[in-house]
């Protein structure tokens, strides 16, 4: 409290206002009663000298020895000096002195008013006595006859004396009222300073973002009701800066989780956010962002320009960006920007949000290529039974044998539309029930053996020796024993198909800790690097004219990878062009799954 400057200062003032009013006071009040108490002294000299007139003038014509003695003793009763002065000028009597020793005053001054005005007063250096002394004078007067004056006179140092006693007192007055007005006007101050302190530590706490200090309220005056105020706007700052820190750390958290980037810019350009989706889209720092210009940290002009735009007042822009990054060749991003506002409705910056489509694009360019591929793979068998329909229709004089040869090619082709349409609905059948898993526990060794034997005729007749290599120990897993005969007569299918007479195909099913694997190797024809990543696509195929040739519809690899993962599998190829492939899938125990249930 004692290092308050506004103490101190208001304390200043008002020591200054009490000194200076204390001087001012008391110099006026030592000059009015310095100037009543002469006022004085000159009234009791002429009260005196009246009451001497009368003896004066009875024994002014009695012989000097006589008047001399009277006017002695008289002086000395009363402590005055008294002098008896002829009409003209010469002393007959002087209470302190010889009056035969002493000069003709009838040209002092206050003989002179007394003789003109009745009364006279001089306050001068007395030649006589050698001190200076205040004189008053009156004539004496027998029967409108001037016979003398009378004069009564004080010493100055003896009214000085009286005055320096009047002034001492005064001033010793004023120090006390003036020091006594200190003190009650520090402990006023320091009453009236200590709210004030209290609030400026209040104040500054909430500057600090502490909220919860309060001032005590126990005064009833203004300072009071100005402590309730201020601890109202503590409460209401407080509450309403947890909801703004409230929503902020929401705001944070839904931008901090979104999929989406988010940049906003202030009105002069410079990134104020910029969450972490929107750095790994440009390959940047959001955290080195903030702060900086927007075209300095981002190289992409299309976003720069569209940021601008939208300060500038334009419609809110949207469009679509290309990019390439280090770790990504190549994205789809939509941009969509809007300008950011204050409560006033004045814009304040701006924000873009970055929508990675780079999946959407792929998925539809997927989509296209399948309707492209479907439509045809469709397209050939029924542009061959229509041309082989209409051949029958028209050539009515066809023989048999061209009849029976067209109407076995029109099997053929129907039999092949009918495999690319059963192939078609498995796919989609499995693609809608990804997430499910039908059936229960089975042992899969007894599907890898079935469909090896099924294929045993099969391989034989193309002159391929087909070895199967499955452990003893039963491997059970969980799913739908059917889709596996499908898994493992498309893979079987596939490698009967690729492989070359006097080739070999080995099946093997083995467990690696809570996986069952699978695995199918042929000596076949192998498959080039850059096509393995596609075999799995549908309707792809590595030998399109082999492919159509064996009656293969091109989905088979894909089902086979839609069913492994339908099932919590994998499934993956290693392969040598001119060598042979290996396939492989891997697909989790029962044990496993009971496992992932109780998790």
């Amino acid at each position: 409290m004692l290092k308050s400057r506004f103490l101190w200062k208001l304390y200043a003032g008002y020591s200054a206002l009490i000194i200076i009013s204390a001087v001012v006071v008391g110099v006026l009040i030592s000059r009015s009663i310095e100037q009543d108490t002469l006022e004085e002294i000159d009234q009791s000299l002429h009260a005196r000298a009246t009451m001497l007139k009368k003896a004066a003038i009875e024994n002014f014509l009695k012989p000097d020895a006589t008047l001399q003695e009277h006017i002695g003793n008289l002086g000395s009763d009363i402590g005055t000096r008294i002098t008896v002065i002829r009409a003209d000028g010469v002393v007959v009597a002087d209470s302190e002195e010889n009056p035969g020793d002493m000069n003709n005053h009838g040209d002092r001054p206050e003989i002179l008013a007394a003789r003109a005005n009745g009364s006279g007063t001089s306050t001068r250096f007395s030649n006589t006595l050698k001190v200076g002394m205040m004189y008053l004078a009156i004539p004496l007067r027998r029967e409108n006859k001037l016979l003398g004056y009378v004069r009564t006179s004080l010493p100055l140092s003896r009214i000085g004396k009286r005055l320096d006693a009047i002034r001492n007192s005064v001033f010793l007055g004023a120090v006390l009222s003036a020091a006594a007005a200190l003190v009650l006007g520090f402990f006023a101050a320091h009453h009236f300073i200590k709210p004030l302190v209290s609030m400026t530590v209040v104040a500054g706490a909430m500057s600090q973002g502490n909220y919860d200090q309060r001032l005590p309220m126990s005064r009833n005056d203004e300072i009071g009701k100005l402590a309730k105020a201020f601890n109202v706007l503590a409460e209401s700052c407080r509450k309403r800066t947890e909801t703004i820190v409230t929503d902020r750390n929401r705001l944070s958290a839904i931008l901090s989780g979104m999929n989406e980037g988010v940049i906003a810019v202030e009105k002069n350009e410079r990134v104020s956010h910029m969450n972490q989706a929107a750095g790994t889209l440009l390959d940047i720092s959001a955290d080195d962002c903030l702060g900086k210009p927007i075209w300095e940290v981002i190289r992409v002009q299309d976003i720069v320009e569209v940021l601008s735009s939208v300060l500038q007042g334009q419609t809110d822009p949207d469009g679509d960006l290309r990019l390439e990054t280090q770790w990504k060749k190549e994205q789809f991003i939509e941009l969509h920007a809007s300008p950011l506002r204050d409560g006033q409705g004045n814009s304040v910056g701006a924000v873009v949000v970055l929508h990675d489509v780079s999946e959407f694009e792929k998925l539809a360019m997927v989509r296209r290529e399948f309707v492209a591929n479907a439509s045809h793979e469709l397209k050939t068998p029924i542009t061959a039974i229509r041309g082989l329909v209409e051949t029958l229709i028209d050539d009515r004089e066809l023989g048999d044998p061209k009849r029976k040869r067209f109407l076995g090619k029109i099997q053929n082709q129907s039999m092949r539309l009918s495999a690319i349409v059963t192939d078609l609905l498995a796919l989609s059948r499995l693609e809608s029930k990804r997430d499910e898993t039908e059936g229960g526990p089975f042992d899969l060794r007894r599907i890898v053996l079935s469909s090896t034997r099924n294929f045993n005729q099969m391989g034989c007749e193309q002159g391929i020796e087909i070895e199967t290599q499955v452990t003893d120990a039963s491997i059970n897993i969980m799913g739908d024993a059917e889709a596996f005969r499908q898994l493992m007569s498309n893979l079987l299918d596939n490698a009967v198909k690729y492989t070359p007479e006097g080739g070999r195909i080995q099946v093997r099913l083995q467990k690696q800790n809570d996986l069952a694997v699978i695995e199918v190797q042929d000596t076949g024809i192998g498959i080039e690097p850059n096509d393995q990543a596609r075999i799995f696509e549908r309707f792809y195929r590595v030998d399109k004219a082999r492919s159509r040739e064996l009656g293969g519809t091109g989905l088979g690899l894909s089902i086979v990878k839609h069913i492994a993962i339908t099932h919590g599998g994998s499934v993956t190829v290693d392969s040598t062009p001119g060598t042979g492939s290996t396939f492989r899938v891997k697909l989790p125990l029962v044990s496993a799954w009971h496992n992932k249930e109780t998790q």
